[in-house]
């Protein structure tokens, strides 16, 4: 029989990698907490509809990368490639419209089939952050800071750039796509299938094209830059500010951009050279149309999402987990008192290892491979004097106390 393997794309987060998963998603919780967000989380999969509504029809997540099928009902369902559309989805149904603005926390796993690479898997995991509700610059601005946090308490921040871009208001990417198509009109041999196909209904997101002979044209074609209106400049110099003001440094880059119709303003990247091709850490923008879009009525909102995976990879070494105590007990009576004194134990918030059978020697060499700084001995002469033996692991010292004062020793 072949070996099993998982399916590719896919891979096993083993006890040792998902201490540094479990880090980065407690910290990214923590800081959230700090900024006032709340966490919730939306089902795995969702109608398909929401995604192709949100993402839109012509978008490679949707056209190429999502994982669609037909239930056992006839409903066409789709696991989430991303988390922005399920969180607007339940801010609707839900009618969350009386608690804006709306700050959420959320992570879990996302699903796109697409070229596995480093960092990068058909089912991989995000970390999100989103504000619903909120039209101020100030918002952009905290949400930004919110990531520097996190990447800062990661260890992470110093490894990466913020790159920040406006997209402008309506009236700005209105004339903005009009000469997109003039520029792009004007090379449409040049430009690949999917850009041609993309000139007729979004020339925004040619900029994002990874294909060569695209990505000269895109070097050369106009920046947004020179068709913001006042009210979008404004904006965009208000959310500089607020970075400025929080201690969060950023470079402006013109070519950045988010292609669906319902992004506005404010478009950032921190990215990083550390991760080969796949250099985003994490990334997001503002959405005021989205929720209009998904059939709510218009909502303001802006958000982003980290891989984790990505995160781990960058992240400083998981910090050395809290000293797990073995209980060896010795002959049956003991085997019983060291469930009851186990049960004691974390009680007392102290991580206990309890083998389920073996002799004494077994036992500590199982501790020792397992890390732990201490082992309680309980025989049957320690039971009559109601005391255990303390062993200290590192050094081989070992010493008789009451068994009564045994957590307070343990604690100290």
């Amino acid at each position: 029989m072949a070996q099993l393997q998982p399916v590719r794309g896919t891979h096993d987060i083993l006890p040792d990698d998902f201490a540094r998963f479990r880090h980065v998603v407690d910290t990214a919780r923590h800081a959230a907490s700090l900024f006032g967000y709340r966490e919730m989380a939306t089902p795995i999969f969702e109608f398909t509809e929401v995604f192709a509504r949100s993402m839109g029809e012509t978008s490679d997540v949707v056209s190429k990368e999502m994982y669609s099928f037909t239930d056992k009902g006839g409903e066409g369902l789709t696991l989430r490639p991303e988390y922005t559309a399920g969180i607007c989805r339940a801010f609707i149904s839900n009618g969350l419209q009386q608690h804006v603005p709306l700050k959420t926390f959320a992570w879990g796993p996302m699903f796109r089939f697409e070229r596995p690479q480093k960092g990068r898997q058909r089912q991989f995991h995000q970390i999100d952050i989103e504000v619903i509700g909120s039209a101020e610059p100030q918002a952009d601005a905290e949400v930004i800071g919110v990531a520097a946090e996190i990447l800062r308490r990661l260890g992470i921040l110093d490894k990466c750039v913020l790159e920040l871009n406006t997209l402008g208001d309506p009236e700005s990417r209105s004339g903005y796509r009009d000469a997109l198509v003039a520029y792009f009109s004007g090379h449409l041999a040049r430009l690949s299938e999917d850009s041609r196909r993309r000139l007729e209904k979004n020339p925004l997101r040619i900029l994002d094209s990874k294909d060569e002979g695209d990505r000269a044209l895109v070097a050369d074609a106009p920046l947004i830059d020179d068709y913001l209106t006042p009210h979008a400049r404004d904006f965009f110099a208000a959310v500089k500010d607020g970075l400025g003001a929080a201690g969060v440094p950023f470079t402006v880059n013109p070519r950045l951009v988010r292609g669906l119709d319902y992004y506005t303003h404010t478009a950032f990247e921190f990215t990083t050279t550390m991760l080969g091709a796949q250099g985003t850490v994490l990334a997001g923008g503002r959405y005021d149309g989205l929720i209009e879009q998904l059939g709510g009525k218009p909502t303001p909102g802006i958000g982003w999402a980290g891989g984790i995976e990505r995160l781990v990879l960058l992240s400083d070494p998981q910090p050395v987990p809290a000293p797990m105590v073995a209980l060896v007990p010795i002959g049956a009576a003991a085997e019983a008192a060291a469930v009851t004194l186990a049960g004691e134990l974390r009680r007392a918030d102290i991580a206990v290892e309890l083998a389920y059978g073996g002799n004494a020697g077994k036992r500590f060499k199982r501790a020792d491979r397992l890390g732990c700084v201490a082992a309680v001995v309980i025989g049957d002469d320690e039971l009559a004097r109601g005391a255990v033996v303390l062993k200290d692991l590192k050094s081989g010292t070992q010493t008789e106390l009451p068994r009564a004062d045994l957590v307070a020793r343990l604690k100290a």
